[in-house]
């Protein structure tokens, strides 16, 4: 089966590489267009708030101005974190720029799950869930072009229908991501493609609540993310890969031991190598999966292996690693789609 590739990009500027923050957004942006160049299927934007490496907190803006600048290549966010967000809002920004990008934009939704992104903002973490289905119930009806009205916990809304409308009918493609096992039962009963991190078992799961909810597997979408990046030899990719992959680990492992949502998070610090020993082991462990560095090789070898054990249609590779200069990004991208993507297409 065909699979897409597609790159994540944080536009994180962390402090052992910091550049100018116009510079950071400017050579990202190059990037994505370079992307497309190469025959990328997607461009993927993540969020997070009041990081210090300025994980990106505005999706919508960017993926506005990577619709302005390219012309085929579809644009998606992994994933905004809806229960942060007023869904009138999120509704116009994605009809907004699918017209912009004349209709590529994909809508990826998720729960979130730091502590301190919700409460510093006034928002308890506990009703996550709630403002997350009445949400994207709202988010989905106004993009259908429905006349919404709604008298709800988190939201009033009286006779609302969003003008202009968005371009892709019913609406662009809207994407849940999830992990446990209550949010992608929703995903499936929804009819929402699923966005996931690490094991295909959640592959699996989500295959098996579409079906109990009399939906067609074929006719939905699996995206998983994975760390990739490649170089012509091993030693190389390593060697320019491993700062920034323990970087990006690091900081997943402690919001994650901080926000303890379910068994063994508050453990998610231990057994980080250091980039000395990553580098040394050629091996590093993210979210559960070995990430996929080395040569083209070694990378068409490992996502072989992983398609073998669940079903996915898009690779979302985060290649654009947190303090990895952009010319050595570049260099991953150019060879990957050269020696690696042609072998899954």
């Amino acid at each position: 089966m065909s699979l897409r590739f597609g790159i994540l990009w944080p536009f994180r500027n962390p402090e052992h590489a910091r550049v100018p923050w116009e510079q950071l957004y400017r050579t990202h942006l190059d990037l994505i267009v370079d992307s497309e160049a190469m025959g990328y299927d997607d461009a993927w934007m993540t969020e997070h708030h009041f990081v210090d490496d300025g994980y990106s907190p505005s999706l919508l803006p960017i993926s506005a101005a990577v619709a302005a600048r390219t012309s085929r290549i579809r644009i998606g966010t992994f994933l905004v974190l809806l229960p942060m967000h007023n869904p009138v809002r999120i509704a116009e920004d994605t009809a907004t720029v699918d017209l912009i990008s004349n209709g590529r934009f994909e809508l990826g939704v998720g729960l979130g799950y730091r502590r301190e992104e919700f409460s510093n903002q006034g928002i308890s973490h506990t009703e996550r869930g709630a403002r997350l289905q009445e949400g994207i119930d709202i988010v989905q009806r106004l993009l259908r072009g429905d006349t919404v009205t709604i008298d709800g916990k988190f939201s009033k809304l009286n006779g609302i229908q969003i003008v202009p409308p968005a371009l892709q009918r019913p609406h662009p493609p809207i994407w849940l991501g999830a992990i446990a096992p209550k949010a992608i039962e929703r995903a499936a009963k929804m009819g929402f493609h699923f966005q996931a991190v690490g094991s295909t078992l959640l592959d699996k799961a989500y295959d098996a609540a579409l079906v109990k909810y009399g939906r067609n597997p074929a006719d939905f979408n699996i995206a998983q993310l994975r760390a990739v990046f490649v170089a012509p030899s091993r030693e190389q990719a390593w060697e320019q890969a491993a700062k920034g992959l323990h970087y990006m680990a690091s900081c997943y492992a402690k919001w994650f031991a901080e926000a303890n949502d379910k068994p063994g998070d508050d453990k998610a610090m231990e057994g980080i190598p250091t980039v000395e020993e990553a580098i040394k082991a050629q091996k590093f462990s993210f979210f559960g999966e070995d990430a996929i560095v080395g040569t083209p090789k070694d990378a068409c070898e490992m996502i072989a292996e992983y398609q073998k054990q669940g079903r996915l249609t898009h690779l979302v590779c985060a290649m654009a690693l947190p303090g990895v200069a952009p010319h050595l990004v570049r260099g991953s991208m150019s060879l990957f789609a050269k020696e690696v993507m042609p072998k899954f297409k």
